[in-house]
């Protein structure tokens, strides 16, 4: 929902932006186009292209299985989710055969 905003927001500052140049308010209009393209293009990059998905578990100690495991839209592999606590970081694992790699 929060996205789908956000989305919204972004390309309705483009759009006013666009207007702004046309009118002749270059500046203005130059900045909500950049701002409405960085609003839009993050949107969409966390959406589609940010998830990068490993074949195994990253070096190191701390890395922690959670119970959070989906299918990948793009691959059809199930990915497990792990986690290290102390950093928040995210490791999305492909598994193979059943079994995490």
């Amino acid at each position: 929902m929060l996205r789908n905003v956000l989305l919204g927001l972004g390309g309705s500052l483009f759009a006013v932006g666009l207007t702004g140049v046309l009118a002749a308010h270059y500046v203005p209009g130059i900045v909500s186009m950049v701002w409405g393209a960085i609003l839009v293009f993050g949107i969409v990059y966390e959406r589609y292209v940010y998830k990068t998905i490993v074949d195994k578990i990253p070096a190191g100690k701390g890395w922690n299985r959670t119970a959070e495991r989906f299918v990948d839209e793009k691959s059809g592999k199930v990915i497990t989710v792990y986690v290290k606590a102390y950093t928040g970081e995210r490791a999305y694992v492909a598994e193979a055969l059943g079994k995490v790699a």
